[in-house]
């Protein structure tokens, strides 16, 4: 599960303050003295009880725009803009007798269902009880990513992000199945970005059968080779096939395989497509051109 953090300070941070202070560190969640040092900083801000509701406030009076834009969906709240490595972030975690939980439904708030991330960040409840959540740890590198594999998944725990709580969500390794807040909560997260992180998959789970059941993570690589492949051209043929013998990504083979498919109407022709791609080296892509040969057969 993801690795609480006991550390604790009776000093406040205003927002500003703490941004600076995690931009000088250049923020790393592998090395323990930096994330301890982040953990402080976000304990801190986490200490401010008033910075929040006060840009909150500012914005809903027209005053200012408060440094607050929207990002992932309804519930995120950008508080800082990208500076080095990490940006600030707080997400709204509503009870399922809320409004906007009833309007919205909870796959919008991402309750119930399962999954990795594909980076770290740090965590801290902020306000209410919290989310909670049933954490399970899993082999991300003993995994290919396919819908149906085994994930091997070991269940911890079941606990909530309760208020003052600090935690450490480890990329790839750290799964959870988000339950709805008993009341009205909000976390504050120090994210860490990775530039490669793209290249690495988000998966999302099925829990009863302890399978990967989809990649969740978007990537605009994969969906501008799908478009222009739609397109019919040559050119965008020709490179589809290319990026299916030879692409470093598994995900970015597979989405050559489905593009170029997508254009196929006679079913006997997409499966001489999909036997290629069943030889074409990559587990992911084998095992997936198996179950779409199934399907045309059926």
């Amino acid at each position: 599960m993801p690795r609480t953090i006991a550390i604790d300070s009776a000093k406040c941070a205003s927002l500003p303050e703490a941004i600076e202070a995690l931009a000088q560190l250049d923020f790393d969640p592998r090395e323990q003295e930096s994330t301890l040092e982040a953990a402080l900083w976000l304990r801190r801000l986490n200490n401010n009880r008033t910075f929040l509701a006060d840009l909150l406030l500012d914005r809903l009076a027209g005053r200012s725009d408060g440094g607050v834009e929207s990002g992932y969906g309804p519930q995120a709240i950008i508080l800082s803009p990208r500076r080095g490595n990490m940006f600030l972030r707080a997400n709204i975690w509503p009870a399922e007798h809320d409004l906007f939980f009833r309007n919205s439904g909870a796959a919008a708030f991402v309750y119930g269902v399962p999954h990795d991330h594909n980076f770290s960040f740090l965590t801290s409840g902020y306000l209410g009880p919290g989310y909670r959540s049933d954490y399970y740890e899993y082999d991300y590198d003993a995994l290919s990513g396919y819908e149906g594999e085994p994930a091997g998944l070991r269940f911890v725990e079941r606990s909530a992000l309760s208020q003052g709580k600090l935690m450490l969500y480890r990329a790839h390794r750290d799964v959870h199945s988000q339950l709805p807040a008993e009341s009205l909560s909000v976390s504050l997260n120090v994210m860490y970005i990775d530039p490669a992180q793209g290249w690495f998959d988000q998966y999302g789970f099925d829990l009863e059968r302890g399978e990967v059941t989809r990649v969740l993570s978007p990537n605009a690589t994969e969906v501008f080779l799908r478009t222009a492949v739609a397109s019919g051209s040559e050119a965008a043929l020709d490179f589809a096939e290319w990026v299916g013998r030879t692409h470093p990504s598994d995900r970015m083979r597979l989405a050559s395989f489905e593009a170029r498919a997508g254009l196929l109407a006679e079913p006997e022709v997409r499966d001489d497509l999909w036997r290629a791609a069943e030889a074409a080296g990559c587990r992911m892509v084998a095992e997936t051109a198996k179950r779409r040969r199934a399907d045309i057969r059926a």
